[in-house]
């Protein structure tokens, strides 16, 4: 596994992959789903087997759980903590290229609320019980025993890493773990955000007759959604343009009349994010979009 790596640390005298291979390890031995990450953050793309999501594609609600595939792909669904799986010969090559190691908080029975900057953590200082904390390179990381769901940006700079979802470890922190609290809970209720303040926008007019709104009907949105959600799943190249492309047809349709919801935004982040973008990609493509069309 080594020969493949001429530079060793300095300081420890280890390989690379030697030193994230370790960190899995322990982790996994801990009970704490681990995974190799590509420069950039980034999760390793589909196996072979999974190319062009012949395996169904990415999980979901109904289909949750560890990845069956021999080397590591789905992203957070690749997590695990088998020792036979992290040092298999199918993932000796992603250990070779990664860059860091992540895990599945979710998995570990926890929620990591990400706080990128130092407004997002003077605010979580003011509002969120204190727990464990651990630095990051802009902001800190919150570390609460419990999980929930995994909605990105749901305030400006605050993410929320638990179920289905996966984060960079950076080590074990410091400070006292406590119980996820409400008030964590209720940032996925509301409607996620960006650093860049919308413009106020009124609401689209009703059909001429007196008709419902077409942006308001159930069907018309889900399938929107849906749609919104197969056209990033069936791409194969082009994934960061295919997805801003999408992004922005969603918000055309569907921006101005107030009828999105963190769930639907929550669905088209998650596809992305199957298809190997990052939560902060997929917030700067939102974000992006919604500049684009004025909003």
């Amino acid at each position: 596994m080594t020969s493949d790596c001429k530079a060793r640390c300095p300081r420890t005298g280890e390989h690379p992959v030697e030193g994230h291979l370790r960190t899995a390890l322990d982790l996994a031995a801990a009970g704490v789903p681990t995974l190799p990450l590509r420069a950039g953050k980034v999760p390793f793309g589909n196996c072979p087997v999974c190319r062009g999501n012949t395996c169904g594609g990415r999980p979901n609600m109904k289909n949750a759980g560890p990845c069956q595939c021999p080397r590591p792909c789905h992203a957070w669904a690749a997590a695990t903590t088998d020792p036979r799986v992290l040092t298999s010969p199918a993932w000796a090559s992603a250990w070779r290229e990664a860059a860091a190691v992540a895990y599945h908080p979710g998995g570990a029975g926890l929620t990591v609320v990400d706080l990128d900057d130092a407004a997002a953590v003077a605010w979580a200082r003011e509002n969120l019980p204190t727990t464990r904390t651990v630095p990051t390179t802009r902001g800190e990381h919150w570390i609460y025993r419990g999980t929930m769901q995994s909605p990105n940006a749901v305030r400006p700079g605050i993410d929320i890493k638990s179920l289905m979802s996966y984060a960079r470890w950076l080590g074990p922190g410091t400070g006292t773990m406590t119980d996820l609290p409400d008030a964590v809970r209720a940032l996925a209720v509301k409607k996620p955000t960006t650093a860049r303040p919308a413009r106020p926008v009124g609401t689209v007019p009703a059909p001429a007759g007196g008709g419902e709104c077409r942006h308001r009907t159930p069907t018309y949105l889900d399938r929107g959604i849906a749609m919104a959600e197969q056209r990033i799943t069936a791409a194969q190249s082009a994934v960061h343009t295919t997805v801003y492309r999408t992004f922005l047809a969603v918000l055309s349709a569907h921006g101005r009349c107030g009828c999105l919801t963190d769930v639907h935004v929550g669905r088209l982040f998650a596809a992305a994010q199957a298809k190997g973008e990052s939560p902060r990609h997929c917030t700067d493509a939102w974000a992006n979009a919604q500049t684009m069309l004025g909003m």
